[in-house]
């Protein structure tokens, strides 16, 4: 009974995302994905396609505590961090959280400000806390990072480094919506329904029985052994200068089982893999000479490389 109670609020919780966010159905489902999974994500597309949007609804209909970070080339890492400030009073320095201090966090433009300060998120993303002059505050969980960032042929970003992008679970680009759906978001805006509060529909008690029940989820060795394939195969092609890491193995393995959890199995298929292989993969990996050259584009090639390999059959 509790499981069909939690089903039910999953149901929910999915409408509610795709109603607010409309026609990126497959956009939501990576981002709760990655969210079961323990993951980070980024959103790179250009500005106004409802990326806050997306953030914003996510963490209120989760019911969890959301910060947001307006990235620009003069923020500092103790603006993320925080910092020990003096207090007079007592004659001691307190801590006082920065704005990385809550379950969601959105990291708006991330390229916008210096590597410094980019890399102020890499311990908090990597092991869920912050260090502020020689001590460790831990942050609260469950915790998320959603990050976004222009395109970089747009003025004044900075290319994030490998180290930080490999941190992040996925990349996902939103893209412009179709002209109905276009009209529809217009039409909410008009009668103010894209303001409406959002109630939470699951309970940080739920989302933790979900993580749970998402975990159970069996991966067998031939899907094991498929998904490492696929990473190696990133690192030994000619379309490459820099293939996956072992990190994206373990992240592809995590989503591909969320994946297969969110479909209502209780095991992992081929399909679990390939669907999540394109947004686990491609923010990682460095192009060629040649293929820049060709203007190719990582998603287009990894596609590609995906149907060279074998499926296993079980």
């Amino acid at each position: 009974m509790e499981n069909k109670n939690l089903n039910e609020k999953l149901a929910a919780f999915r409408d509610r995302m795709n109603t607010r966010f409309v026609g990126k159905k497959d956009v939501v489902e990576h981002l709760l994905c990655c969210f079961l999974a323990g993951g980070h994500i980024l959103l790179e597309d250009v500005p106004g396609v409802g990326k806050t949007t997306l953030a914003r609804t996510f963490a209120g209909s989760l019911g969890l505590s959301f910060g947001r970070i307006q990235f620009t080339p003069d923020t500092m890492p103790g603006d993320v961090t925080g910092l020990s400030v003096y207090d007079m009073k007592s004659g001691e320095f307190r801590y006082r959280p920065g704005a990385v201090v809550k379950n969601i966090v959105l990291a708006d433009e991330l390229n916008r400000t210096s590597p410094k300060t980019q890399s102020a998120l890499l311990e908090a993303m990597a092991e869920g806390q912050v260090s502020v002059d020689g001590e460790i505050y831990p942050l609260p969980q469950p915790f998320m990072v959603i990050a976004t960032q222009n395109p970089l042929r747009f003025t004044g970003t900075y290319p994030l480094p490998e180290a930080q992008l490999d941190r992040f679970m996925m990349r996902l680009s939103i893209g412009y919506p179709s002209a109905e759906e276009e009209i529809r978001m217009a039409k909410a805006h008009l009668e103010d329904a894209a303001n409406a509060p959002v109630e939470p529909i699951l309970s940080p008690e739920d989302i933790l029985q979900l993580r749970k029940e998402s975990g159970k989820v069996a991966m067998s060795d031939a899907m094991l052994s498929y998904a490492q394939q696929i990473v190696a195969a990133s690192r030994t092609g000619q379309d490459f200068l820099l293939g996956a890491s072992p990190r994206a193995l373990v992240h592809l393995t995590l989503a591909a089982r969320s994946r297969a959890y969110l479909s209502g199995r209780d095991y992992v298929k081929p399909d679990d893999i390939k669907h999540c292989a394109v947004p686990v993969l491609s923010h990682r990996l460095l192009l060629s000479a040649e293929m820049k050259l060709q203007k190719k584009e990582a998603a287009e090639l990894l596609r590609a490389m995906l149907y060279q390999i074998k499926v296993p059959v079980e």
